[in-house]
Parts: C-alpha cells; sequence; structure tokens
C-alpha cells in the first residue's frame, strides 16, 4: 500500500452496551478472524485487540497463537499470514504508541459509528492516506459503539455506513470489510 501506514484498532473498551452504559465487550472469534482477512488483503500494516480484560486477551492469544504455531499454521497457512498482524494491547494508548514507535510519527486517530457526524467522506479520507506519510489508526468500536471520549479525541471521523433503509446495525467485521473495500478496492 503507498501512502500513509493504516493500522485497525478494534476496541473492546470504552464501548457502550444497548442501554448506553460503558462496558468491556467480549472478544469473538469471528471478529479476530475476519478482520484479519480484510486487514491482511488490503494491506492493512497492523491490525490491534484493544482490551483490558486480562481473560480476554489470554483468550485471543490463544487463538492467534493456535495458527501460529503448530497444526494450525500448517493446516492453513493463509489464516497464518492474516493473523501474524494482529497485536493484544490493553488499552487504545498502549496501540497508539506501539504503532508510533514503528513509524517515529505521531498517529492520527480515525473512528467510526453508525451514528458519528463524519468530518470527511471515503473518498477525502481515502485522497488523505495516499498524500500522507502520517500513520492513521483507524478505530472499530464493538458492542453498541465507540464510547464519547474515543470520539471527541478522533482526528479523523469517517461517515456512517448507510443501507436504501432505516436499519443501520452491521457487525463490526462486515463494517471493516466495507470500509476496507471503499479506501482501497478496485
Amino acid at each position: 500500500m503507498n501512502g500513509a501506514p493504516l493500522a485497525i484498532a478494534l476496541i473492546h473498551y470504552p464501548v457502550y452496551d444497548r442501554n448506553h452504559r460503558t462496558v468491556v465487550s467480549a472478544i469473538t472469534n469471528l471478529d479476530l478472524h475476519d478482520i484479519a482477512r480484510a486487514s491482511r488483503t488490503f494491506g492493512v500494516d497492523r491490525y490491534y485487540i484493544v482490551t483490558p480484560a486480562v481473560e480476554q486477551q489470554r483468550l485471543a492469544e490463544k487463538i492467534i497463537g493456535h495458527w501460529q504455531v503448530g497444526y494450525g499454521a500448517t493446516y492453513n497457512p493463509k489464516r497464518k499470514a492474516a493473523l501474524e498482524l494482529v497485536t493484544v494491547k490493553e488499552t487504545l494508548a498502549d496501540a497508539v504508541h506501539d504503532f508510533e514507535s514503528e513509524f517515529g510519527d505521531p498517529v492520527k486517530l480515525v473512528a467510526t459509528g453508525a451514528g458519528a457526524a463524519a468530518t470527511t467522506t471515503f473518498s477525502g479520507f481515502r485522497d488523505e492516506l495516499r498524500s500522507s506519510v502520517t500513520p492513521h489508526l483507524l478505530l472499530f468500536g464493538t458492542g453498541w459503539g465507540l464510547a464519547d471520549e474515543i470520539m471527541a479525541a478522533a482526528d479523523v471521523i469517517l461517515p456512517p455506513l448507510k443501507g436504501p433503509g432505516a436499519y443501520n446495525h452491521l457487525s463490526v467485521r462486515s463494517a471493516a470489510a466495507i470500509i476496507l473495500d471503499r479506501l482501497f478496492g478496485e
């Protein structure tokens, strides 16, 4: 991928539940695998799983490890290649620090959300990525979306994905794949 380095962070805290309470959401095997595969397909540099829950961190590491060594690695080399992108971090600040340390430049945070007020278009952000060398960290929320403090910290907010009707409740793995295709697809 030419242009700006791009990583994804799947945020499990702070996110909202259906009653708009701040919670830690659970890691799912499907999100871990499918977003890693989309990330590898579209040339993303890194995929962070962000959760402060130690047991959830261990679960993610166990899933990743299964596909990195031993039987899983030889059984499905393509899954191994996708999961090589995944790094588990306790906080968003940890993910930002890790990505900044790789490139030596401050990271721009890019938020997504079904109810977000966009500050750019997909084509505008695509152009920014192509013309910039600044690392960008694309944030996806689990549960019922990123907490307000994450949205407020974002440098860029992408428009929500919308279909022709009023229903708007995509899985995060579907949203990630659609957004990556809009940014990098041919």
